[in-house]
């Protein structure tokens, strides 16, 4: 099995061979606590191996690599949180693609869900370039900062309860490192809208006593003190979404644009 040493020169690497490694759900709750800047939380993300499955399945992918890309080494790590460390934007997804975010290094990039994201980030302002494919691309986000609520890629992109409890505490910790800049937090997927909910209770943020149900462009109105914050929801730009026409350019657009809508609104 195979992954990326840390430290090792992958462009945008956030750790180094002397970043500590939870090794268990005990262990990720304490480094996560215990981390100082978001540049020390992503380090100690993006070493993990709290999972046994998901970290056998991320460097068994790593080994034997699908043939479209069999030339090339994958990165076989969690994925870390990527993009502005003041973020007014947060984006929020289920989990890294076996070959894509599994592969290149950083979320949602290299595989067609990111694709779309990032071409729908461009026209809405939010990313410097309409394409994400590798780490180091020259690719920037504006405003905006990505997560994933499971930070590795799961057999058949389906996480456990228990897996997605483990992981919990590096969400919790990011969602409280950036909560004073984030005006929106847009959840892809119902799986996400599920998981940043009881997140962003744990990071501080004031929630409605019930959870609304979900649905591409449902909106919840929390607040984080006297800030008013603003949940989205908005279908995955998954291949069998994007396929089927559930998913379409317009409504991711529409999406990303009330975003930016919202957070000006904010700021004013």
């Amino acid at each position: 099995m195979s992954f990326v040493p840390p430290g090792s020169g992958w462009p945008g690497d956030p750790a180094g061979p002397g970043t500590p490694v939870a090794h268990d759900a005990h262990e990720v709750a304490k480094l996560a606590a215990e981390s100082r800047t978001l540049a020390e939380l992503t380090a100690r993300q993006s070493v993990c191996r709290a999972c046994p499955r998901l970290v056998e399945w991320r460097e068994d992918v790593a080994d034997v690599r699908r043939r479209a890309f069999a030339g090339e080494t994958y990165w076989g790590r969690p994925i870390a949180g990527w993009g502005d460390e003041r973020p007014h934007t947060l984006i929020v997804g289920l989990a890294p693609a076996a070959h894509g975010g599994n592969r290149t290094g950083r979320i949602f990039t290299g595989d067609r869900s990111g694709d779309w994201l990032f071409a729908s980030l461009y026209r809405t302002g939010l990313a410097v370039q309409e394409t994400s494919t590798h780490a180091g691309d020259g690719q920037r986000l504006i405003g905006a900062r990505m997560v994933a609520a499971v930070r590795c890629a799961p057999p058949a992109n389906k996480p456990t309860p228990q897996e997605r409890d483990t992981c919990f505490p590096w969400l919790s910790r990011e969602l409280a490192m950036t909560a004073g800049s984030t005006r929106v937090v847009v959840a892809l997927g119902g799986f996400a809208w599920q998981a940043v909910w009881p997140a962003l209770r744990d990071a501080g943020f004031a929630l409605p006593p019930r959870r609304p149900p979900f649905g591409h462009g449902a909106e919840a109105l929390m607040a984080y003190g006297a800030t008013p914050v603003t949940l989205l929801g908005c279908y995955h730009p998954s291949q069998q979404n994007t396929f089927t026409g559930r998913v379409t350019a317009e409504m991711l657009d529409a999406v990303f644009a009330r975003a930016v809508e919202l957070a000006g609104r904010s700021a004013a």
